[in-house]
């Protein structure tokens, strides 16, 4: 694995590694309900974010199994962060990998997801050589199933009531990409014109 590519840019957004000053916009959305229903880590009380967003900032880089690569979701027009995507490598010799991701509700539907997880596709099947992404969400996110489907990743699994979560049952979904399956028009290479021999 290398190191990390960060930052790096999209149409609208800006990928880049956490800064200390972060915390009170991953606070905006972090402590949401919705949001400790599908984060990584809970937080609810603004010493949990600082120290998320502490781990966050160390995450700069894929080096070995484990290691996850936190990336800030920030708007070019006004600079503002709405959002986070993980990327961690899990296992070397099958070459895999699982991407994580919250926004900031508001910002939820305008594509900025869409963008920005293609974009992290893109960094993981071609800068990292992953062979096969997975992404689990909560099986009442519609919005976040339609857009894996969207994405191309197929739903592998669906566990159902497997763990509680403030007295009700979760309910979790599996989705996973190949790398031939990601863009396979961009594996596509011309060939140089040969001249034939017989």
């Amino acid at each position: 694995m290398t190191l990390s590519l960060l930052p790096f840019e999209t149409d609208r957004l800006r990928l880049r590694a956490f800064e200390r000053g972060d915390v009170d916009a991953v606070a905006s959305y972090h402590t949401l309900p919705a949001s400790q229903r599908y984060g990584v880590r809970h937080v609810r009380y603004p010493s949990d974010v600082a120290e998320a967003v502490g781990i966050m900032r160390t995450q700069v880089a894929l080096q070995r199994p484990g290691d996850v690569l936190a990336m800030a979701l920030e708007r070019k027009g006004d600079g503002r962060l709405i959002g986070q995507v993980l990327l961690q490598w899990s296992d070397a010799t099958a070459g895999q990998a699982e991407v994580r991701f919250l926004i900031h509700p508001a910002f939820s539907g305008q594509g900025y997801l869409t963008e920005a997880l293609s974009a992290v596709f893109d960094l993981a099947f071609t800068q990292f050589r992953i062979h096969r992404l997975m992404v689990r969400c909560d099986g009442r996110s519609h919005h976040s199933a339609k857009l894996m489907q969207k994405l191309g990743l197929r739903l592998e699994a669906h566990y159902r009531e497997h763990a509680l979560f403030q007295g009700e049952w979760d309910e979790e979904l599996h989705f996973a990409i190949l790398d031939r399956e990601w863009r396979p028009n961009a594996k596509i290479f011309e060939l140089s014109p040969r001249n034939r021999v017989a």
